[in-house]
């Protein structure tokens, strides 16, 4: 039974910045693979104020002993002061592919 496993859900202010980050957190093996949504709006309260905006969605796969050092890094890499970076359980799927995510983020 492979590690447990986690999808990291993260909102950027547009795909290149997506991109940037799922590029370097893969490269370091905190994630196994990254996810880029390109296109999505957002409403939500920041300042006092209701927003919308563009922005783009960065899904990240991962294993549960990744999840605190890969949030500290995409944190530290984003441009938002208060960066969406959200961490759900992966409670079943593909064993192939969770086994594929555990020997991915350990340089397998």
């Amino acid at each position: 039974m492979p590690m447990p496993a986690f999808l990291i859900y993260v909102t950027t202010g547009d795909a290149m910045e997506a991109k940037r980050i799922g590029r370097e957190v893969v490269a370091a093996r905190l994630a196994a693979c990254a996810n880029v949504h390109e296109a999505v709006t957002s409403f939500y309260w920041w300042e006092g104020k209701l927003c919308e905006d563009a922005e783009a969605v960065l899904i990240l796969k991962t294993e549960a002993g990744l999840v605190e050092a890969l949030t500290a890094k995409i944190v530290a890499l984003h441009g938002y002061d208060c960066p969406c970076v959200v961490a759900l359980p992966i409670e079943g799927g593909n064993p192939a592919f969770l086994n594929w995510i555990a020997a991915q983020t350990r340089g397998a």
